[in-house]
């Protein structure tokens, strides 16, 4: 039997233990539409039940030893490192990922698990002076609950980078993944962690609709909900948590920016900006959206570019040596094929590519583009890069932050002038001399604007942050007196 052999998951979802479920959903291979197995689906019902086991034993989780709690993390990052081969096949078929893009993604997994091993160990608190003859502390403690909702683009990873800190600073854990790949995105983490050692009923696997996800949101013991995923959904998350007085670490879209500066190699400047538009067929929050190049380069950039595009071969990453995958579904695929026709009918033009082939959709460029157009004003979500020019530093400026979101930007070209030009911009993240899409686990992640509300993922100090609350505690010798 494999590790993730469909003997332990099929049919089921992971609730203190694998429970049989009548209702049920296939995983299926973008690809090919190939049926992969089929995975129980949870109800409303089952959450709610699932919460309140979950608030049971987060207490004694929470009570285990820092060091227990980092063994479980540590082993972890062990068991992916093991199965990391079996855990890239899931990633290439469920996924839709090339096979470099699983490996990366599994290596972020591994270094997640190892970094948050180090979190029970973390300073939880800090001294404060009091005016009283008495000790006066600020400390953490566990939020409780945890609520995850992931996505399918990055399925593990950006379910785990949630999963693991919670769990290491003593929380029980709700994870919804996106039905779509929710092996990838749960099962996977659903069997690390029970193979770590995690006690049951601290996480739960809960695979589900939209229905799912409201009823975690909504259950009273979750306080606190970490959704990644588009703009819309998350408003909606916002808006109900705001309501219940949850706090909600969102994580959204990006229209994200690569400015090429004067005087930048351009051979160099296309490879980034190829690497950002169509990594994992531009299904990446940090995708490189708007190719923003000095009019001195733009010709010369679009041209490389676009050669670039052209050479990346479309296909089977299962059974291909290929460049880009199939994109998630049928209807983005539309959707971003919609997007392209919509522009260059508005009277962009196309450089390479604007073509569905097969499951998956050829690398593009457009060029000729007005702000308004669509391929210039939203997530796109597929492999396709608009370019602008620019003239001025002020000007790049002005275009980088004339959009809604704010998550990532790349600046490519002189480091001074760049450097100056990222004091300018509203953005989660800058990256000079790099492509967009970066992350690591030890730093902190997120956006402004429609990107989300902030970095409150990576990193120690964002991820006590994010899955903590803070206890005020007094200490004094004697009982004080008072005038009553």
């Amino acid at each position: 039997m494999t590790f993730l052999d469909s003997a332990v998951w099929g049919g089921k979802f992971c609730s203190d233990g694998w429970r049989h479920s009548p209702a049920r959903q296939p995983v299926t291979e973008p690809a090919t539409g190939d049926r992969l197995g089929t995975v129980g689906v949870a109800t409303a019902e089952d959450v709610d039940r699932a919460a309140a086991r979950a608030a049971e034993t987060q207490r004694a989780w929470a009570a285990t030893s820092p060091q227990r709690r980092a063994a479980v993390l540590r082993r972890a990052g062990e068991l992916f490192t093991e199965h990391a081969a079996e855990i890239e096949d899931w990633l290439v078929r469920e996924a839709g990922s090339v096979r470099s893009k699983a490996g990366f993604e599994t290596g972020l997994a591994i270094g997640e698990c190892f970094e948050c091993a180090a979190l029970p160990a973390h300073p939880q608190g800090e001294v404060l002076t009091s005016e009283d003859a008495r000790w006066s502390l600020a400390r953490r403690r566990p939020a409780g609950v945890v609520g995850v909702i992931a996505p399918f683009n990055f399925p593990l990873v950006l379910g785990l980078r949630s999963v693991a800190p919670a769990l290491a600073l003593g929380n029980a854990v709700l994870l919804k993944p996106d039905p779509r790949t929710a092996v990838s995105g749960g099962v996977v983490i659903a069997r690390i962690f029970e193979e770590a050692g995690l006690p049951a009923g601290v996480l739960h696997l809960l695979p589900g609709d939209g229905a799912v996800g409201r009823a975690v949101v909504e259950a009273p013991e979750v306080r606190v909900v970490s959704f990644t995923g588009s703009t819309p959904v998350g408003r909606a998350i916002g808006e109900r948590a705001g309501r219940l007085l949850k706090r909600a670490h969102l994580e959204l879209g990006g229209n994200n920016a690569l400015v090429v500066l004067p005087g930048a190699d351009v051979a160099r400047a296309a490879s980034a900006g190829a690497f950002g538009s169509y990594l994992h067929q531009g299904q990446i929050c940090m995708t490189t959206g708007r190719h923003i190049v000095h009019e001195s380069l733009v010709d010369e950039y679009t041209a490389a570019l676009a050669a670039k595009a052209d050479a990346l071969r479309v296909g089977d990453p299962a059974r291909e040596d290929v460049a880009l995958g199939p994109l998630i579904d049928r209807g983005q695929l539309e959707r971003v094929h919609c997007i392209v026709t919509d522009s260059v009918a508005a009277g962009a033009k196309l450089a390479v590519g604007g073509e569905i082939d097969g499951a998956g959709y050829r690398a593009t460029v457009l060029t000729g583009l007005t702000t308004d157009m669509p391929a210039w004003r939203e997530e796109i979500f597929g492999p396709v890069a608009p370019v602008v020019s620019f003239s001025t530093t002020e000007e790049a400026a002005r275009i980088v932050n004339d959009c809604e979101y704010g998550l990532s930007v790349g600046i490519l070209g002189d480091v001074g002038t760049a450097m100056r030009l990222a004091d300018r911009i509203d953005s989660g993240k800058v990256h000079i001399n790099e492509q967009t899409v970066s992350d690591e686990p030890n730093a902190p992640f997120g956006g402004v604007k429609a990107s989300g509300t902030g970095s409150r993922f990576g990193g120690p100090a964002a991820n006590v942050e994010a899955f903590t609350e803070t206890q005020w505690l007094t200490v004094r010798p004697d009982i004080a007196d008072y005038p009553f």
